[in-house]
């Protein structure tokens, strides 16, 4: 508790900062909802609370987006993890959360230099043939230089900006606690799920922050890939890369935002690269389970050759065995088309599909599956089709496990760079046949039966601990010692509400004590006086009419937040 204390205390001034930022952009009433400007208040901070005015007539996905951008590094690339949140937000915030970039300026050499030396060992002009002073790229997190090493191999060195990570990590737990308060405060955000969401952008920012973590994804998705000769990830030069610096081959290509640059006279077939960069991207997320999560034009290179160059795994995503299952059956449901498959995969992925009902559910997405029926391959927009569903589970207030949600928004990226390239281009066309083959190779004799000899060695273990097991559990019967956990939904919040309502029943009994003995004390002659009334007896009042005030108040406040809710 001291700790927390003493952490809240040294993120106060972040907090007033963030809350003012909120109230500036028209957001005032949830500060006050969530009680956190009586505790700015009682700790002698104030908000102003008058928004601009031109800010009140923006919408309100807008007017998010500037306070995200308003607040800095962590926020903006929290918005860019709720970008990928089909599932959760409609398609004007997921627009508004796609324009969110920070405007950080680059540092200079000497800011850096001091870093540098400690993470090369010498001066950066000493460790390299070459270093340019001027930054090729500035972002939050890092920023890049192009340097060349004595051997003459021209390389990017990504630096990671000196501090950041303790202002994220702060950053951090103030995002968690507004979090833990907006499920319990705004009923409206609880199917957000704002702890789940808060969890995830953590685990997945304090990876990015792990420079060294980047090279580590960009080798493993490189190994898989060394099937396929025209796909190119940059080499890692591991002698000079650690946690705040990573050092990689400079890719000199076009940049996938330079499309103009794609001419036959150049050399390129803009529907082969369209056909080959679809075709890479399936193969890691379908058969290798381990995809580059971003794969947005300024993270693609085009090579003579019509080769493909991938850069920044910073965000990667991850997928079960499992998991792939799971989507091979909802992607060949969605382009043969079988709607009974594609509904029981997303009833299996919508955990918290209790809520709803599950029969109109089922019907819901067996009606848009069935409309595709009898639909030409070449016709059909995977992405759309993945947005359509992404719709109907937001309709009815049902989240996507976070890294179902990643994989959704990077086909549809994939997709609209695939149309940037081709307008011809169909995902589900090229998609087909490679979701046959996993198939196939799925199911083929062999990979049956290691699966079933897998299977047969769990269940045989499982058996052999079985009678311990049993032993275990008779003899703590046995003893009384047998526990049993049940979880009740809300149940903190039920005994938050007891323990308020015990601490107001000792508060009134406190007042009635102060009235009868006051009472009491002013029937006793004698003593000293306060305008001619006894004095004990005059300030036992004067106390009873303050606490009850407070009771007052409390019990006010508390039938008014029952009626937001």
């Amino acid at each position: 508790m001291l700790l927390e204390t003493l952490e809240a205390a040294r993120d106060l001034g972040r907090l007033r900062e963030i809350l003012g930022v909120l109230v500036r952009h028209g957001f005032g009433d949830t500060v006050r909802r969530l009680g956190l400007a009586n505790t700015l208040e009682r700790a002698g901070a104030r908000l102003h609370w008058q928004p601009p005015t031109d800010l009140a007539r923006l919408e309100p996905p807008v007017q998010v987006r500037l306070a995200l951008e308003e607040l800095g590094p962590t926020f903006v690339k929290f918005g860019q993890i709720l970008a990928a949140r089909a599932d959760l937000f409609s398609p004007p915030w997921i627009a508004e959360f796609e324009k969110l970039h920070s405007n950080v300026p680059a540092l200079p050499l000497d800011a850096l230099r001091s870093q540098l030396r400690a993470d090369l060992g010498g001066e950066p002009e000493e460790v390299f043939a070459h270093f340019d002073p001027e930054p090729l790229a500035a972002a939050s997190i890092a920023q890049v230089h192009r340097a060349r090493l004595h051997d003459g191999t021209e390389v990017v060195v990504k630096i990671r900006r000196p501090g950041i990570a303790e202002v994220i990590e702060a950053d951090l737990r103030l995002l968690q606690r507004l979090a833990t308060l907006a499920e319990a405060e705004l009923p409206h955000l609880r199917p957000f799920h704002p702890q789940e969401l808060v969890r995830e952008f953590a685990r997945s920012l304090r990876h990015e922050l792990d420079l060294a973590a980047e090279c580590r994804n960009a080798e493993r998705i490189a190994a898989n890939l060394a099937a396929l000769p025209y796909i190119l990830i940059p080499r890692v030069h591991w002698r000079y890369t650690g946690e705040r610096i990573n050092v990689q081959d400079f890719i000199a290509g076009v940049p996938g935002n330079a499309l103009e640059q794609l001419t036959p006279e150049a050399g390129f077939d803009r529907q082969l690269l369209a056909r080959r960069g679809a075709l890479t991207v399936l193969k890691t997320i379908v058969e290798d389970g381990f995809f580059h999560a971003d794969p947005h034009p300024g993270n693609v290179f085009y090579l003579p050759g019509n080769r493909i160059a991938f850069i920044d795994f910073g965000m990667v995503g991850r997928l079960s065995q499992r998991r792939r299952d799971e989507l091979l059956h909802l992607l060949l449901g969605l382009v043969e088309p079988q709607p009974p498959t594609v509904a029981e995969v997303l009833l299996d992925w919508t955990s918290n599909a209790h809520t709803v009902s599950l029969a109109q559910l089922e019907t819901e997405i067996e009606a848009f599956v069935d409309q595709y029926q009898n639909v030409p391959l070449a016709q059909l927009s995977l992405a759309q089709m993945l947005t359509d569903v992404t719709a109907i589970l937001r309709t009815h207030r049902l989240g996507l496990p976070s890294d179902l949600a990643l994989l959704i928004k990077a086909f549809i990226t994939l997709e609209g760079m695939g149309r940037g390239l081709d307008p011809d281009f169909h995902m589900a066309a090229e998609a087909e046949p490679l979701l046959q083959q996993v198939a196939r190779a799925r199911y083929a004799p062999r990979a049956v039966g290691r699966r079933a000899w897998q299977a047969l060695r769990r269940s045989l273990a499982t058996l052999e601990h079985l009678p311990d097991d049993l032993t275990r559990l008779l003899r703590n019967a046995r003893r009384g010692r047998l526990q049993v956990n049940v979880e009740v939904a809300h149940l903190k919040r039920v005994g938050d509400q007891i323990d308020r309502s015990a601490n107001r029943l000792a508060m009134a009994l406190v007042i009635a004590a102060l009235i009868v003995g006051s009472s009491i004390v002013m029937t006793v002659q004698g003593g000293p006086t306060l305008f001619g009334l006894p004095a004990f007896g005059f300030l036992g009042f004067i106390a009873a009419v303050v606490c009850g005030l407070w009771l007052v108040r409390a019990i006010w406040r508390s039938s008014h937040r029952g009626d937001d809710e």
